[in-house]
């Protein structure tokens, strides 16, 4: 095949997204500009606002209560970066409302992180043609900085591998504060003396190799390798995740409560024995 980005590329949803590593890139390596304060968002160029945070484009509060369904309010072309002071400062409020503020505040800012520049897309009901327009903008920019990392070597970008459609894959962790509850897991879970989850766990067919679902936390081999079952913490995630763990032979828990009386009651009493 070939180097060339498409737009499907883009597709994905939530913070395991295959890439949103890319996205990560494309600000770091760009122009991007944070939209508070109109610097560019390369690496060392922020001094102590150095850290970036994801923002969600269009607010997750406001697409739930249109009724979007969570890999739609998660997707990777809804997420950009930006400074956790101007995160804070934007809120849920919607892009037609805030849009023009940044613009007229720091011209280019948004072009410069892919957004579609036109406004009818900013409204809340063209949501889904907004994602649209702006995987086509991602995809030219990184086949454009693959372009200049290639000094012009191009025939590995123009060789196009055929087309064929990404499988929705269930399951990942939705945002920031969801990786944060599950880092603060693993955190205790050292504590205790015992081995750490495997964040964002791709669980694969063992004949075909192909990936069933993606576990928030996981430890295949059991808490006790060898020794306990293979377990999965899995937050706010569909029936279907959770179906798949099951079909697996993992004991699944849904909460981090949940969670922590199973490691007491179940495997520190038995470490205790």
């Amino acid at each position: 095949g070939g180097l060339r980005v498409e737009p499907g590329n883009f597709t994905g949803w939530s913070l395991g997204a295959r890439f949103y590593p890319v996205l990560y890139w494309l600000t770091r390596m760009g122009e991007a500009r944070d939209w508070g304060t109109g610097l560019p968002l390369k690496a060392g160029m922020l001094g102590k606002m150095s850290q970036l945070e994801v923002h969600h484009i269009f607010p997750k509060s406001q697409l739930y209560k249109r009724k979007h369904k969570k890999p739609d309010v998660n997707a990777l072309a809804n997420f950009c970066f930006l400074t956790k002071e101007t995160n804070l400062e934007i809120l849920n409020r919607l892009p037609e409302d805030y849009f023009p503020e940044i613009e007229a505040r720091h011209p280019g800012a948004l072009a410069s992180q892919w957004i579609p520049q036109d406004r009818n897309l900013w409204k809340v009901e063209n949501y889904l043609a907004f994602l649209e327009a702006r995987k086509q903008l991602l995809a030219q920019e990184a086949n454009r900085q693959l372009a200049a990392l290639l000094h012009g070597e191009t025939q590995w970008i123009d060789t196009v591998a055929p087309a064929k459609a990404a499988p929705i894959i269930p399951g990942s962790i939705t945002d920031e504060d969801e990786e944060a509850e599950l880092l603060a897991v693993n955190e205790w879970m050292e504590e205790q003396g015992l081995a750490a989850g495997q964040l964002t766990y791709e669980c694969a067919d063992a004949e075909t190799g192909e990936p069933a679902a993606i576990f928030d936390l996981a430890w295949p081999s059991g808490v006790q390798e060898e020794l306990s079952q293979p377990a999965v913490l899995l937050l706010n995630e569909p029936a279907e995740t959770l179906a798949v763990a099951n079909q697996f032979g993992y004991r699944v828990l849904t909460s981090v409560a949940e969670f922590k009386e199973y490691i007491s009651q179940e495997i520190m009493s038995e470490l205790r024995r």
